[in-house]
């Protein structure tokens, strides 16, 4: 079992039910899925960059991300419908908790001049997507065999109704939430 599970089992999940007062089990908020989304706009004149990309995010992930395709031709980007311009992958189970443990304990520490993650980036549902500018922070990643410096969004999916339950459940997960 992923230390973060068995970290929402034993501590998390009792927190969370004298916080909200909860009376059974099944109503504590948990992570549903982690969504890694990298889009690769420089793609289009170059395919091999997509390429890269799809390894990258195979290597922080571990496991082979999908390849996004545009839906609609746009002839100021000069894209077309069906052309590859990103990849996405979703994690469950024991990956999801092994990849946030990740991200919350090794990769968001190594960002350049970091002070927390915004609080604004919760979507009403109790769901938090949060940007990262560099694939760099990961630490399975290295600088050396990078071609090009690329940005992804992870977004938590929870199954809270309310972004402060949310919030909350993140929080103690290890989320460092900035705090003005």
């Amino acid at each position: 079992m992923a230390r973060l599970k068995k970290q929402y089992n034993e501590e998390i999940v009792p927190a969370l039910t004298k916080k909200f007062k909860y009376r059974n089990r099944m109503q504590v908020p948990k992570l549903e899925k982690v969504v890694v989304n990298m889009g690769t706009g420089d793609a289009l004149t170059n395919a091999k960059l997509l390429d890269a990309a799809v390894e990258d995010l195979t290597i922080i992930v571990g496991q082979r991300p999908a390849i996004t395709r545009a839906k609609k031709s746009i002839s100021n980007f000069k894209l077309r419908a069906g052309m590859a311009i990103g990849c996405r992958v979703t994690l469950r189970r024991e990956r999801m908790y092994e990849f946030f443990d990740r991200l919350v304990n090794v990769a968001i520490p190594r960002i350049r001049d970091f002070r927390g993650v915004p609080t604004k980036s919760f979507d009403g549902r109790g769901n938090y997507t949060l940007g990262i500018t560099e694939q760099i922070v990961f630490a399975e990643i290295e600088y050396d065999n990078v071609e090009k410096i690329r940005g992804m969004d992870v977004t938590v999916v929870t199954t809270s109704k309310t972004d402060e339950e949310a919030m909350e459940l993140l929080r103690l997960l290890g989320m460092p939430f900035r705090t003005s």
